[in-house]
Order: structure tokens, then C-alpha cells, then sequence
């Protein structure tokens, strides 16, 4: 049985029904989960309020309040690969993420995820993510270590003040000419939720619809592949797996993009997905201090390199 160290919340809606109970309420947002396993996990004081008074199964809905509960899996997926500390001060510790792993508790992963492995390394159960990137993708996460600093990082990422750079080997469905490899690609457009729903698509948009942007460039090509240098200018959900497939360069490896493979194709741990969170710059909100970082996580290039 995986728990994760610290509970997740759902706030109740301004609508719903204040004879709703609680337990109904969960029912209905998380309808993968059966009824018996809400009344245990209450009975066993694990859902409360935010004040951390205790729900009942006859407690009833209270509008605009926070129910707590504790993430749980019967069986976990390990994840054989391990993370790396860049960095570290007293603020904010820069992680190198593998592949495969998530970096909050998600799904059936909860102490196979990034956040629960640095609180249990660290022993520091205030450490908070200042942002994401995929499960599916490596490279370099930040997190804040004081709960009164944690705005001032994830503000970071909110007011576009922070750096990033990926690396990705594509597929080519066409050798790119000089030109190209020259001027590379600003990619603008709206980025939608898909079907199912944990898939992204663009849509044309202009102005203020536009909310995904990307600069993307070839650095070398070689037996239909190519090795990309990605500097998302936005932060949306698959971003760069999504605009790298609307180019005709889908990252190799990918199981979602262009076209979404059976679900037991997508953990084959032989066959990484191709994009790597490289590089951030930025200052930081605390010290001042100017920082670079660099993951030297290694990709599969030059082709048959077996890396």
C-alpha cells in the first residue's frame, strides 16, 4: 500500500446540494474509486477538513471548504530510475528528474513520485514544487524549501521571469532544408484540452486567444532524426510534444503524440520519451543571486548511440 506523506484537497463547489454528503460528494469526483474504499479511508480518519477536525460518512457538504484526504494506491509502479540534486541552499534545492517519473502524486504513483522521494531523502516535508513537467520527460525541477518563500518561486514561472531550455531528438518526416535549420520556428497558437482528456491539441487562434508559444530549433539531423533545441515562452500542459507533432516532428517515443499508443505501450522503460528539461536561468526572488543550471542527463543522439 503506497499513502502519500501529505494530503491532497477538493473544494466543494458553491453548488452543490448542502445535503449532499461528503462521501457522495467524493463518490462523484473520483467515480474510479468505489464507495467501500471512501468509508474505509473515513473511517480510518483519513479525509477532514481544513481545520483538521474529522469527516464523518454522514458529514454533509459545507460550499467553498477544502475536503482533505490522503492519495493511496493498493499496488505501485516503481519507478527504476533515480533523481539528482543540482543544487541546494537554504531557499530551494534543483532536481534532475528521470524519465518516468511523476513529479507530485498522481494516478497510481505516490511515493514513486519526485516530491515523496526528495521529503523522504531530505527529511524536509515543506518541500513544494514551484512548477511541473511531464511524467513522460526528464531534466531539471525547482523547489522551494520554506512554505513563506513558496510564492516568490512559483512566481517565477507565473510572470515568465525564468529561463528554460529543452533538448529533444524528433522524428523527421522530411529532410529539413538549410534555411530552416537557420531561422528555426516561433510557434503561436491555442493549446485545448483533447480526447480523451489528458491529451493537448492546438487550434489557430491570434491575440489574446493565443496561449502557447514556442521557439524551436534544428541543431544537427542524421538518419531521419533530428536533435531539437525547444525554449517554451509558455507553460501549457504537453506544450512542446504538441507543437513538435504539429511541425511533422513528433518527439521520439512519444506514446501520446501524434497519434496515442495502447496504454501498455507506454511504460517501456527501454524507450524513453526524447525531451529533456536541459537548462534554466534565473534570478532568485530571495538571495538575488543570478543562477544557470544544467542537466548532463544524456538523450539518445547521435542515432545508434544506444545512450
Amino acid at each position: 500500500m503506497g499513502i502519500a506523506a501529505r494530503p491532497s484537497y477538493k473544494v466543494i463547489p458553491q453548488d452543490v446540494s448542502c445535503t449532499m454528503s461528503v462521501l457522495d460528494f467524493l463518490c462523484s469526483v473520483f467515480p474510479a474509486i468505489s464507495k467501500d474504499v471512501w468509508v474505509q479511508r473515513i473511517v480510518d480518519g483519513h479525509v477532514f477538513w481544513e481545520d483538521r477536525s474529522l469527516i464523518s460518512c454522514d458529514s454533509v457538504c459545507r460550499a467553498q471548504q477544502k475536503v482533505f484526504y490522503y492519495r493511496e494506491v493498493a499496488t505501485e509502479i516503481h519507478i527504476p530510475f533515480d533523481e539528482e540534486i543540482i543544487y541546494e541552499d537554504e531557499h530551494k534545492l534543483i532536481v534532475c528528474k528521470p524519465h518516468y517519473l511523476p513529479v507530485v502524486p498522481s494516478g497510481p504513483y505516490v511515493d514513486s513520485c519526485l516530491l515523496n522521494r526528495l521529503i523522504s531523502r531530505t527529511g524536509n516535508t515543506e518541500l513544494t514544487p514551484a512548477h511541473r513537467i511531464d511524467r513522460d520527460t526528464a531534466g531539471l525541477v525547482l523547489f522551494s524549501k520554506k512554505p513563506s518563500e513558496r510564492g516568490l518561486y512559483h512566481g517565477l514561472f507565473a510572470s515568465g521571469e525564468i529561463q528554460k531550455t529543452y533538448r529533444a531528438v524528433g522524428v523527421l518526416n522530411r529532410v529539413i532544408s538549410a534555411q530552416e535549420m537557420k531561422a528555426g520556428w516561433r510557434i503561436e497558437n491555442r493549446i485545448i484540452r483533447s480526447t480523451p482528456r489528458f491529451r493537448q491539441q492546438a487550434v489557430d487562434a491570434t491575440g489574446q486567444d493565443i496561449n502557447a508559444r514556442s521557439l524551436i530549433t534544428c541543431l544537427e539531423q542524421s538518419d531521419g532524426l533530428g536533435l531539437f533545441e525547444l525554449s517554451p515562452l509558455t507553460g501549457k500542459t504537453h506544450q512542446l510534444r504538441v507543437h513538435m507533432a504539429g511541425l511533422g516532428f513528433p518527439l521520439l517515443n512519444d506514446p501520446y503524440y501524434p497519434v496515442l499508443l495502447p496504454e501498455q505501450s507506454k511504460d517501456d522503460f527501454s524507450k524513453p520519451l526524447q525531451l529533456l528539461a536541459q537548462a534554466m536561468s534565473f534570478t532568485d526572488p530571495v538571495t538575488q543571486q543570478v543562477h544557470r543550471f544544467m542537466s548532463s542527463r544524456p538523450l539518445l543522439w547521435p542515432p545508434g548511440s544506444g545512450q
